[in-house]
């Protein structure tokens, strides 16, 4: 049955019940008792019919819920007479059971509106004509117009000179973000600025977005771990409710008082405050751009003690960045970079992109290169305005240059040699950097609770060590394979619950085998988004934080609103058994419970992180030294 087929039923439901009630009530103001007790009973049947239905299937399945406690309490009220106090019982239970649904899509909210903006066109230039066609048709290679207000259908690079984009509805940003031509855009993105046009990367459904929307779809399926302790312990506390009610009715021979009993458990607030407190955790983690799979995977970050990090792509930026320009003689340094620059744009090589990208940021003027012949690997050779040029490893320059030698440099450093007309010009050196406010967002995760912080990578010993006195970790474990990554997870779940956070392929196995995976989602592979528990959107490894405060405090929650539901339902029962409540009254005190603990559930869709304020993060930033220098990616280039 699909949610909207229940959700009307449960309006209908309660539309009965309550009608129910409240002409029975004006037919016994009148006088006629007995009308009032047929309408009042014509009110109930629906309701506990429904009821009983639900817990046939629930017992088909092997699952005992505490809706028998409900229909139990709603029986016995029609059999001795109190259809009054069933009617309430009715109102109130399919009331609650509305109140659920409501505040569970309250919840998902924004990952309805997620859904709701999936693109179905795309506009693609062909043939020197715009033409709108459906996004199955659109092709890796394809030029799109993206006009003011359009969601860009697929994932892209900028072709225009420039795009101004609102990620908030995958990222959390607040601010709209100004891409330059060449740079990655999102699909999902929301164009606010002018029209650009867009380079399609992949098809639409290899695109971020599409599966940002698969895993959402997963993440609506989930059944926290807590909800299903509590099917486990009802039948527990029905046995406690059932031997609470049969005592008090044995010592003082008044079944009146079992009612009373029975009406005040029903229904428990643990069935409603649990789902509802996580599926608001989780839309609340959405906001700051981490998509948790489920309720599982959310209750279970709030347990995590153990944080295993991979380095490239995960710790750093995964992407080479110039660090230094070493120039000869009277060239300055844009002057190597502009000429480095302009012959690399025949390249595909990322530390050629890097440099390329580098100039532009600069806003060099690269004019095009001719007579250009690469060496894969090595470097590139060609002319620029006319000179001779060389670029690539050092030993490639050198070699070319008839004076072999090398050039010392750090670990994770990587050297891109320029010769000129036959001399050389000068050095580039590139390396792969921390991310910005690294060692803040290590100390914020020892302050909400994770006692081990360890690295996993697969760069040499001297490369991975080179961040250690630096960022504090408790371990470094390099020169790992795939495998021994797992190996390095299932070893650290001996001292508690194991997060894994990874951004490749060759973490997509240890992503899995953690308590919880996390993946960076923006441009990590494919494997490790669907292998991990928990997708970043953005590609900040500190939006990590805000998804573990929510996780703490949406499990804080839940447990509150449990244990104050349960323990005001037991002092109920205890002052029924004793007389001190009627039926009615039992019921009204009962349902003002339930809605009560769903109203402070609903208080995670409000948990403020303490790292919210991004702007926090920029300050702390620029009051810290640059982080040491890293390995460039393993994806090899020139040395």
């Amino acid at each position: 049955m699909h949610s909207e087929t229940r959700d009307r039923m449960k309006i209908t439901l309660l539309a009965v019940a309550l009608v129910g009630l409240s002409v029975g009530l004006g037919l016994s103001i009148a006088g006629q008792d007995d009308l009032a007790r047929m309408l009042w009973a014509t009110g109930v049947l629906p309701v506990l019919a429904a009821l009983v239905m639900e817990i046939v299937r629930s017992l088909s399945k092997g699952e005992v819920g505490l809706d028998i406690v409900a229909a139990l309490s709603m029986s016995a009220a029609l059999f001795f007479g109190e259809a009054l106090a069933a009617a309430v019982v009715a109102v109130m239970y399919s009331g609650g059971t509305f109140l659920e649904s409501f505040a569970e899509g309250r919840a998902r909210r924004e990952m309805r509106n997620l859904l709701a903006r999936v693109p179905r066109t795309g506009t693609r230039h062909r043939n020197g004509r715009l033409e709108e066609v459906p996004l199955e048709a659109i092709a890796a290679g394809d030029r799109l117009l993206i006009r003011r207000g359009d969601v860009a259908p697929v994932d892209g690079t900028v072709e225009s000179d420039s795009a101004i984009l609102d990620q908030s509805a995958l990222t959390g940003e607040s601010m709209p973000v100004r891409h330059a031509p060449g740079e990655e855009v999102m699909s999902g993105s929301t164009n606010v600025g002018e029209a650009f046009d867009l380079r399609a990367s992949r098809r639409a459904a290899e695109s971020t977005y599409a599966g940002i929307v698969r895993l959402v779809e997963a993440a609506q399926q989930s059944k926290a771990p807590m909800s299903r302790l509590a099917d486990r312990y009802s039948l527990l506390f029905l046995a406690v409710t059932v031997t609470l009610a049969a005592g008090a009715w044995w010592f003082t021979g008044d079944p009146i008082r079992a009612v009373a009993v029975l009406v005040v458990a029903t229904p428990c607030p643990l069935i409603l405050a649990v789902p509802v407190a996580l599926v608001a955790g989780l839309s609340r983690a959405a906001h700051f751009g981490v998509l948790i799979k489920g309720a599982k995977p959310l209750e279970a970050l709030a347990r995590i003690r153990t944080l295993i990090l991979d380095k490239t792509g995960t710790l750093t930026d995964g992407r080479p960045q110039i660090v230094s320009i070493e120039a000869q003689g009277a060239a300055t340094e844009d002057d190597i970079l502009t000429i480095a620059a302009t012959l690399e744009q025949a390249s595909k090589h990322p530390i050629a992109q890097a440099i390329v990208a580098a100039a532009r940021e600069r806003g060099l003027t690269l004019p095009v290169p001719s007579q250009v012949a690469e060496s894969p690997g090595e470097g590139v050779a060609g002319k620029v305005n006319g000179h001779s040029v060389l670029v690539g490893g050092v030993d490639f320059v050198m070699n070319r240059l008839g004076d072999p030698r090398n050039s010392a440099h750090g670990a994770g450093e990587v050297v891109v040699a320029l010769a000129l007309d036959g001399r050389l010009g000068g050095h580039l050196v590139l390396a792969d950097r921390l991310r910005a406010g690294t060692a803040q967002f290590l100390a914020g995760l020892r302050r909400i609770g994770i006692d081990r912080i360890l690295l996993a990578t697969g760069d040499r010993r001297a490369v991975a060590e080179a961040i250690t006195t630096s960022l504090g970790l408790d371990a470094v474990c390099p020169e790992l394979t795939p495998d021994q990554k797992v190996a390095l997870v299932l070893s650290e779940r001996k001292n508690g619950p194991v997060m894994m956070v990874g951004d490749g392929v060759n973490d997509a196995p240890a992503l899995a085998a953690a308590d919880v995976g996390v993946a960076m989602g923006a441009r990590g592979a494919a494997a490790s988004a669907e292998a991990a528990d928990v997708v970043l959107l953005v590609d900040d490894l500190n939006r990590l934080l805000p998804g573990l405060e929510i996780a703490h405090g949406s499990r804080r929650i839940a447990l509150e609103s449990v244990i104050a539901g349960i323990g005001l339902s037991v002092a109920g029962m205890i002052a029924a058994a004793l007389g001190y409540l009627t039926p009615v009254q039992g019921a009204l005190l009962q349902e003002l419970i339930d809605v009560a603990v769903i109203l402070n559930a609903l208080r995670a869709l409000k948990i403020a992180p303490a790292t919210e304020n991004r702007e926090a993060f920029v300050r702390q930033d620029l009051e810290v030294p640059p982080p040491a220098p890293l390995a460039a990616t393993s994806a090899g280039g020139p040395t």
